[in-house]
């Protein structure tokens, strides 16, 4: 693997979480360039449909190609077969899309998350197109070790929609407290059968005091 691709990876950490009746997508906010802080309000997650949503770690410029693309063929999918697409449907389509250019790859990983008719699902999926459903909980990008360490140890099935944001913002604090790469700041998503919800800095300080750096 070329060493630019191994690096193009690494500066980011995203989370993704199953509660009952919903999703959780959560990411900071730095973004680098190898050593130099790029920015320190970089977008991670977008909205490709009604209820679905997409976290991204890797190169900036080719996440957000492939989050306008996906969006427009999710809102195709709809039209076509006036039903909204599934989060199982929205990964392969994506997967496909990745697949297809896997000689000059897109440098992302990513996390696709959202609430259907089978109800709340994450999957994530790598540059070559390889795409998993994962059960409860995942993370991507440098900081996912140390968040994995705290998501693995404190995830229980049958969790509720606050418990759930609690332990997303614990995992990413804990994340950027020793990946140089993760930092600046929160961007929490709360997706459920009701609502695709991006939480404000204000709804997130209770989050925040619980969890201090």
């Amino acid at each position: 693997m070329p060493e630019q691709y191994q690096e193009s990876m690494t500066g980011t950490t995203t989370v993704g979480l199953i509660f009952t009746g919903g999703v959780i997508l959560a990411t900071e906010k730095r973004a680098t360039m190898g050593y130099m802080i790029a920015s320190k309000r970089a977008k991670k997650v977008y909205q490709i449909a009604n209820l679905i949503g997409m976290t991204i770690a890797g190169g900036v410029g080719d996440a957000q190609q492939l989050a306008r693309i996906i969006t427009v063929e999710c809102n195709l999918y709809q039209i076509r077969r006036s039903r909204a697409i599934t989060v199982g449907a929205a990964s392969t389509l994506l997967s496909n899309y990745l697949n297809q250019n896997r000689y000059f790859p897109y440098y992302v990983q990513l996390l696709v998350g959202g609430i259907d008719e089978h109800g709340p699902g994450v999957y994530s999926v790598d540059a070559m197109g390889g795409a998993t459903k994962e059960e409860d909980i995942v993370s991507t990008g440098s900081g996912s070790p140390m968040a994995y360490g705290v998501l693995e140890d404190r995830y229980r099935s049958g969790m509720n929609e606050d418990e759930a944001i609690e332990l997303a913002v614990r995992a990413l604090k804990s994340a950027m407290k020793r990946d140089a790469g993760s930092g600046e700041g929160i961007h929490v998503v709360v997706i459920t059968k009701d609502k695709y919800q991006e939480l404000s800095e204000e709804q997130l300080k209770k989050y925040l005091a619980k969890n201090p750096v």
